[in-house]
C-alpha cells in the first residue's frame, strides 16, 4: 500500500479511550492549522464506531476553532437516539479543553424506496487530464515561500481538474469547477471507511470555487471553513475515479458558499456537499470606522 494512504488510514484509526470517547492525531498538509477534512473524517469515524449495522446518510458540522497540529484531538460522542430505522449521533472534537468542531450525523438501515437522480454533466475522462500535483510543481518557484509546503505536499488522493486553476495570474471565470479524484491505492470493500474518506476529501476545492468570479487567488486571501454538510445518497468507492462537480451561487459578507455533487465514473450520483466559509482579502481589511487600513 502507498505510504501516503497508509498514513491516512492510520490517522483515521482513532484510539478508543472509553465507550464514547476517542483520541486522534493530526498530519501536516502544508497549512498552519489542522486540515478541516481531517477533523471531519475523524469525527465521522468516532460516530460510526458507536453504530452497528447502519450507514451514515448525512452529516452537518461546524468548525469552531483552528486545530493545533501538535496536540491530540479528543472526540466525544453523544448517542442521541437509536430508533427502529435511524440512529443519531452528535460528536464534539476537543483540543486544549475547548471544542474545535461539532458534528451531527444520522445513520440508517438499508431500505428499498423511490430512486432517481440528476444526471452527471459532460466531462473529459481523467486519463486526458493532468494531475494537480504536477501542475503545482511547475509553479512552485513562483509562489510565496510560506505556502510552498502546501504545494509540495504529496497527498493520498490524486486530483485531476478539468480546468486547472491559475494561482499566479488568476482571471475572472464562472463559479463552477469539475475535478476528478481517487485514492492512490486500492482499499477493502468497507463502506463505512469509504464514506469517512469521502468526508475527508470533500473539503478540498469546495470553498475555492467562490473566488473564481473575482479573479483572485487564494494566496491573497484568508480562507477557512465555517460549516460543512454531506448527504450520502448511494454506496461509494473512493479508490475509483469520482467526479466532483462544484458551483458557488453566492459570496457576500466575507463568506463564500459552495455546493458540490459527487458522481462515480458510470454517472451514479453518490453524494452531495455544501459548505460556507470565511473569505477575506488581506489588502482590504477595514477599521471599525469602515476605512481601509
Amino acid at each position: 500500500m502507498d505510504k501516503r494512504l497508509s498514513d491516512l488510514l492510520s490517522l483515521l484509526d482513532l484510539e478508543r479511550l472509553e465507550d464514547n470517547l476517542f483520541r486522534g492525531q493530526s498530519h501536516d498538509v502544508g497549512a498552519p492549522q489542522v486540515f478541516g477534512g481531517q477533523v471531519l473524517g475523524q469525527a465521522l469515524v468516532a460516530a460510526s464506531r458507536t453504530v452497528d449495522g447502519r450507514l451514515v446518510h448525512s452529516l452537518h458540522a461546524y468548525f469552531l476553532r483552528r486545530g493545533d497540529l501538535n496536540a491530540p484531538i479528543v472526540f466525544e460522542v453523544d448517542r442521541s437516539r437509536d430508533g427502529g430505522s435511524f440512529t443519531s449521533r452528535r460528536v464534539v472534537a476537543i483540543q486544549h479543553g475547548q471544542p474545535i468542531l461539532t458534528m451531527s450525523a444520522s445513520f440508517q438501515i438499508r431500505e428499498p424506496g423511490l430512486d432517481h437522480q440528476a444526471p452527471m454533466p459532460e466531462a473529459p475522462p481523467p486519463e486526458e487530464l493532468r494531475d494537480l500535483g504536477d501542475i503545482n510543481a511547475e509553479i512552485l518557484a513562483q509562489v510565496p515561500e510560506k505556502v510552498r509546503s502546501f504545494f509540495r505536499r504529496q497527498r493520498p488522493f490524486e486530483f485531476r481538474p478539468v480546468n486547472p486553476p491559475n494561482y499566479i495570474k488568476p482571471v475572472k471565470s464562472t463559479a463552477t469547477k469539475q475535478v476528478w479524484f481517487r485514492l492512490l491505492d486500492r482499499l477493502p470493500d468497507d463502506q463505512p471507511l469509504h464514506r469517512c474518506l469521502l468526508a475527508y476529501v470533500s473539503d478540498y476545492h469546495l470553498l475555492e470555487t467562490a473566488t473564481l468570479p473575482h479573479g483572485i487567488s487564494f494566496l491573497q486571501l484568508q480562507m477557512a471553513s465555517i460549516d460543512h454538510a454531506i448527504w450520502f445518497h448511494r454506496d461509494v468507492r473512493v479508490d475509483e475515479w469520482l467526479l466532483y462537480v462544484i458551483d458557488s451561487p453566492s459570496a457576500s459578507g466575507a463568506r463564500g458558499f459552495g455546493r458540490g455533487t459527487i458522481y462515480s465514473r458510470d454517472g451514479t450520483l453518490v453524494a452531495s456537499v455544501a459548505q460556507e466559509g470565511l473569505i477575506r482579502e488581506h489588502s482590504k481589511w477595514t477599521s471599525p470606522a469602515g476605512k481601509q487600513k
